[in-house]
């Protein structure tokens, strides 16, 4: 009877630590365009994919906006794009992914357990030039998007959906919602107000190839990556 308890206790043990493994495997990003294989729908997976692995800190927020910690990533997209499509999941997890862009801090707390139920936005600022990002910090931000929990998404090491995902199609006749060439941001936080804490993987994915796409936590870091 001893034996076939602990046999039982294994057996949970691995299907736990195999559910928590799964949990984090990320899928191709599929876009808003849909293909049917057979009786199946399924997506078509966007053409370009940037990867960006970052780690949130308390007291690193980028501002607090009604009462809650934001941090933001800044995103030059250098032509017109049809959709943006925009995930984040935390834990970062071991997700291959091509040629990420890999924030500071990251790497020193990448094997980190920390995670954090993922809010994100995505926003477009009145900069439309290279020349005036260094001036940004007066732009105005509209929000297109945004997005807290996603069933499309790994669930998180808790079991629980809170990994977002977005896709916002532009608006081609309206000026402030159209996905023309400019700066936008990323903005994340959590659902509930409190700490943001733990490493994240945030990826943008198009329909179409945008060569140029840079992203950086900092106006400085983005200037720095278009030289």
């Amino acid at each position: 009877m001893k034996l076939i308890k602990n046999a039982s206790l294994l057996i949970l043990f691995v299907f736990a630590a195999s559910s928590t493994v799964n949990a984090q495997k990320l899928k191709a990003f599929g876009s808003s365009i849909e293909k049917k294989v057979g009786p199946i729908s399924k997506r078509v997976p966007y053409t370009d994919v940037v990867s960006y692995l970052g780690h949130a800190a308390p007291g690193t927020e980028s501002e607090v906006k009604d009462g809650k910690k934001f941090y933001y990533i800044y995103l030059w997209i250098p032509a017109v794009a049809p959709e943006l499509g925009l995930r984040m999941m935390s834990p970062a997890g071991k997700t291959k992914t091509k040629n990420p862009i890999i924030a500071d801090g990251y790497e020193d707390n990448k094997d980190s357990k920390d995670y954090f139920d993922t809010y994100i936005t995505l926003e477009r600022s009145s900069v439309f030039t290279k020349d005036g990002i260094a001036g940004s910090a007066s732009a105005a931000w509209t929000t297109l998007e945004r997005n807290d929990d996603s069933g499309e998404m790994p669930k998180q090491p808790s079991g629980s959906s809170y990994n977002s995902l977005l896709r916002y199609k532009s608006k081609v006749g309206d000026p402030l919602k159209a996905l023309t060439k400019g700066l936008y941001r990323i903005g994340f936080t959590t659902y509930k107000k409190g700490e943001v804490n733990g490493t994240f993987l945030a990826q943008v994915g198009s329909p179409v190839k945008l060569p140029g796409v840079v992203m950086s936590n900092t106006i400085e870091g983005l200037l720095e990556q278009m030289k």
